[in-house]
Parts: C-alpha cells; sequence; structure tokens
C-alpha cells in the first residue's frame, strides 16, 4: 500500500467518523411495509360502535401546539376538578380529575438544566393539552369518558408517601351508569406506578370495547433536530424486539400488532411507558398532526355484560432512562437503553464504565479509566499497526527512488514496490487492519457516552461542569461560526486537536508534499468536527490520543534499534 492509498484511508476513516456517527447513531425506523407477526390471531380491535372511525380521538378540545404557546392556553378543561399532588422521594406528580390523568412529573434527583438549584426536571411537557396517561375507549362505547371529570377519594390534594405504597383511586359514572375506577398504587422507592381500571356495566346493556392508554409527546422542529442522533418519539417494545417509530413515518405505518410487553413515548434521557401486567389481545396505534405525536396502546376488553365488571391492570413508568434504575425492576423495561446498531457492544461498556463509577465517584475519571481498559485490550493490535508504520518508514527512501526512477512506467514501478515490500518483510496493510478491527468499539463507546443519562449534568473538573455538554470555558453573549450555543472556548477540545496533530506528526508523512499537507489539515477537521459534541466524547478522544502516542513512540523507540 502506497502513500497514495494511505492517504485514502486516512481521509475514509475520517469521512467514517463524520458521516458514519450521523449514519449509524440514529435508530433507523422500522420497514413500513413490515407489519409485526401477531401472536396466534392478534388483529386490530374492530369497533363494535357503528359510529366509530379509526382516526377518532379520545383526547378532545386539542388545540394545535405552537411552540410559543403556553401550558394555559394549550388545555381547554372543564370546571370544578381538583389537582391531587402525590410527593414520594423520588418525584412530584400530579394528577388531575379531569381525565384522571397525569399533568406533571418531576424528578426530584435530576436538575431541568446544568447549574439550577432548585429547579426539577418535568417529565410531562407543559404543552400537551391534557397530560399524559389519558385513557378512553377506541368504539367510544362509554359515553362521556373522552372528557369525564373523576372524583378521587381523598379529601385532601396533596399526599405524602415516604415509605411503603399507597392507592389514590379516581371514579366516574357515565349517564348510562357505567363506572370507570382508576386505581393508582405508589411505591415510595419505585418511578413504576400500578394502575388498574376497573369498570362497572351498572347499564342495561353490554359493553365490548377497547381501552385506549395515550401516551403523547411533542416532536417540533426542534425535536426533530435532536432526534438526529438520540432518538426521541414514540417506541415500543413488541415481540421482542425495540422499534423506534419517527412520526414522519407514522403516515405509512401506523399500527403494529404483536406480543406488546410495552409503548410510551421516550426523549434523550427520559421516557414515559405503559406495561400491560396481563396477557391479552392488543396492538399499538399511532398518531401524528399538529406537532402532536400519540402512542395508543389498544387493549381488547373482554364482553361486560350488565351487573358484572372487569379490571385490567397497567403498570405505568415516568422516570429517567438509567441502566442502573431500569434493571432493578422485573420486567423488560431495560430494553429501552438501547444503542441501535452498536448496542451488543455499547451496553457492555455502559456497564463497565458505571462499575468504574462506583469505585471512583467521577465521570470523567470513570472515562479516562475505561479508555485505559480499551486500549489495553487493543495493545497488541495496536502495537502491530506501529510496527508495521515504522518498517514503512524504513523502506520510504527507496520507494522514492523507485518512483522516481519508473515514473513513466507505472506497471513497472507497482511491480518493483512489491518486490520492495516482499525483500524487506513489509506487509502495508498491516499498519491499517488494526484501525479498522478497532472501528466498531470506536462507534459503540461513542454511541454509549453521547446516550447515557449518567453523564447528564455529571461534572469532571475545573470548567467541565456537564460531560453531556460541549466543551466551553466561559460563555459569550455572541455567536461564533460552527459553534453551537452557548459560545466560549473549547479548552479540551482545542487540546485534543493539538494532540491530533502531534500524533500526526510522530506519524511517517508522505513523500509527496501535496499530501503531507493534506494530511496536516486533519487534525483541524476533527477539531472542527467535534467542536459541538458532548466534553465526554472530546475527553474520550484525548485520552486514546495520549495513550496512542506513548505506544506509538515507544514502539518506533523499540523496533528503530
Amino acid at each position: 500500500m502506497d502513500e497514495q492509498k494511505r492517504l485514502l484511508l486516512a481521509v475514509l476513516l475520517s469521512v467514517v467518523v463524520l458521516v458514519g456517527y450521523q449514519f449509524f447513531f440514529v435508530t433507523p425506523p422500522p420497514d413500513p411495509n413490515h407489519t409485526q407477526t401477531p401472536r396466534e390471531s392478534r388483529e386490530p380491535v374492530p369497533s363494535t360502535d357503528p359510529s366509530s372511525d379509526d382516526t377518532r380521538s379520545t383526547v378532545t378540545d386539542y388545540t394545535p401546539v405552537k411552540q410559543k404557546s403556553s401550558a394555559s392556553s394549550d388545555r381547554t378543561e372543564p370546571r370544578d376538578f381538583r389537582n391531587i399532588s402525590v410527593s414520594t422521594p423520588l418525584y412530584d406528580m400530579v394528577i388531575s380529575e379531569h381525565l384522571a390523568a397525569v399533568t406533571s412529573q418531576l424528578l426530584k434527583k435530576y436538575k431541568a438544566s446544568n447549574g439550577s438549584s432548585t429547579e426539577l426536571k418535568q417529565v410531562v411537557d407543559p404543552r400537551l393539552p391534557q397530560g399524559t396517561l389519558i385513557t378512553g375507549t377506541r368504539g367510544g362505547i362509554i359515553e362521556g369518558l373522552e372528557n369525564a371529570v373523576f372524583t378521587a377519594d381523598t379529601d385532601t390534594s396533596a399526599l405524602n408517601l415516604n415509605r411503603g405504597n399507597q392507592t389514590l383511586t379516581f371514579s366516574w359514572t357515565s349517564p348510562r351508569g357505567i363506572t370507570v375506577h382508576k386505581i393508582y398504587t405508589f411505591q415510595a422507592d419505585s418511578y413504576l406506578i400500578d394502575c388498574n381500571i376497573v369498570i362497572q356495566n351498572g347499564s342495561d346493556m353490554p359493553v365490548t370495547d377497547a381501552l385506549e392508554i395515550i401516551t403523547p409527546g411533542i416532536f417540533d422542529d426542534e425535536t426533530k433536530k435532536r432526534s438526529r442522533f438520540a432518538f426521541e418519539g414514540p417506541v415500543a417494545y413488541i415481540d421482542n424486539e425495540y422499534l423506534t417509530i419517527k412520526p414522519k413515518k407514522i403516515e405509512e405505518q401506523d399500527t403494529f400488532n404483536g406480543d406488546i410487553f410495552w409503548t410510551g413515548y421516550t426523549e434523550r434521557y427520559f421516557m414515559t411507558a405503559v406495561l400491560p401486567r396481563i396477557e391479552g389481545d392488543s396492538h399499538l396505534k399511532l398518531f401524528y398532526d399538529n406537532d402532536l405525536a400519540q402512542s395508543r396502546l389498544v387493549w381488547q376488553m373482554d364482553r361486560i355484560d350488565p351487573g358484572q365488571q372487569k379490571e385490567y391492570p397497567f403498570t405505568y413508568y415516568l422516570g429517567p432512562k438509567s441502566h442502573k434504575v431500569l434493571s432493578q425492576y422485573d420486567n423488560t423495561l431495560k430494553k429501552a437503553i438501547n444503542f441501535g446498531f452498536f448496542d451488543i457492544l455499547a451496553k457492555p461498556l455502559l456497564i463497565t464504565m458505571n462499575f468504574i463509577h462506583d469505585i471512583v465517584p467521577n465521570y470523567g475519571v470513570a472515562i479516562i479509566l475505561l479508555t485505559v481498559l480499551i486500549k489495553l485490550i487493543f495493545w497488541p493490535l495496536g502495537t502491530k499497526s506501529y510496527k508495521s508504520m515504522n518498517e514503512m518508514k524504513k523502506v520510504q527512501p527507496l520507494m522514492m527512488k523507485i518512483r522516481e526512477k519508473y515514473k513513466n512506467d507505472k506497471q513497472r514501478m507497482n511491480q518493483e514496490v512489491m518486490a520492495l515490500y516482499k525483500t524487506y518483510k513489509v506487509n502495508p496493510a498491516s499498519g491499517c487492519l488494526p484501525l479498522l478491527v478497532q472501528m466498531p468499539i470506536f462507534f459503540a463507546l461513542y454511541r454509549m457516552l453521547y446516550q447515557a443519562i449518567e453523564l447528564r449534568h455529571a461534572p469532571f473538573v475545573g470548567w467541565i461542569t456537564d460531560l453531556s455538554g460541549p466543551d466551553r470555558l466561559f460563555h459569550f453573549d455572541f455567536s461564533i461560526p460552527l459553534m453551537e450555543a452557548p459560545s466560549g472556548i473549547p479548552v479540551l477540545t482545542l487540546i485534543m486537536g493539538a494532540s491530533f496533530l502531534l500524533q500526526q506528526k510522530m506519524t511517517p508523512m508522505a513523500g509527496d508534499p501535496i499530501q503531507a499537507k493534506m494530511m496536516m489539515l486533519m487534525p483541524v477537521f476533527m477539531t472542527v468536527l467535534f467542536i459541538n459534541f458532548p466534553s465526554g466524547l472530546v475527553l474520550y478522544m484525548l485520552v486514546n490520543n495520549i495513550i496512542s502516542m506513548g505506544q506509538q513512540y515507544y514502539t518506533q523507540k523499540k523496533f528503530s534499534k
């Protein structure tokens, strides 16, 4: 492999970092032409109501979402209802008697923004017209449920739960005498909330319909931009497969059948999910309109004759996408920690990083030690690569003479170069293949560090107070080209760029001066590429470069004798 091929490979690897990161790190949507195979005979639930339409929404009075609208202007609700607050050591939740839906969920262990001392992370977007975890029926047979005002079985509007569990029941009766109970059970030490929906038929006609539990989310232009790198939108775990459904693809496929373990809506670091606690005939139905994406778990109800009742148990989750948290639960919610194409490699890296953090409680140090561990594992491959580079450096003067001598005879020149490789036992490919072998680890680690909630607002040292955010020393009130807000001095990124430059100078240069200059531009390219990346990723690359330079120096010194 001559200098031109080595240059081509270097450029190719850099392009792979830039383009491949965006391509692989965005989880591809499911094939719109592929529908999940139902278990036995699971088909979408037909409505028994002649007036039912499959596009019917149980969320009524919806005002199209405006990016700058307030919560109050987006909600149209009936009067004379209470908001019941529930406080546990983990969260402060508000459940409205209107629809008995969750309208607020503040997480006590997560701040809304870095540097905020009091403002907690809000899981329920205040722009949602009626909150989340809304219950309705597909065919609308329980008349009035779509705008029902329930009554809570408590005289107080604030419940405090410091230990154990506590139950809160919301009840409502339709004009025809059908009573719906939503029985919430909260646990002091868990983000999981049980919700049993009990339907009592006090009417003179049988009830046959399908329950809907709706988890909506705002998917506007800003969310679309964020979702390019870490998916946000409707998610589900169906037939042992983790699905992410881009809202723009919902028009192509809006129904998913199969064995549904859970459905919901995810942000980069947090999610809302609904888990059925019994087996039943169900499917997932999706809607997207006016920046509002709705994920609906549709659950076929048994026939309820007059005077009878049926109970349908579910579990709700509103909390962090943390591997530590979700692994505590005896369910499949841990599958929401998914790194796409590189999941099989990224997840062990996450577990290892968390293990290191348990010993050394600083995620910056954990990233450094994880990088050292990875470099030790691949040390033999790196040594082989640097040894090959050193051998190529030795034969380079002879190669230049051959090229000069046979510059008008390309075929003869290639023959002489190959003979030179054979004489000096040089394998040009051995310097590049070890790098290619490590590329999957490279991308897996990038994906993990970008999505891990553990790095959210995690400080390292000095000005680096958030390993999930870009590296900035000082904040300027003016914009800088190519730099996303906030503007500042990317100190760690510049040091990383300098390490690329130093490493480039240590590497045998191409004989062609033009090619050599192009290679020297690569550190500039990589610095610009990393300027908006999370500082945790920049830290990894800096440490990786430093160790690589040390290994390269040691190898060159050892084999140059």
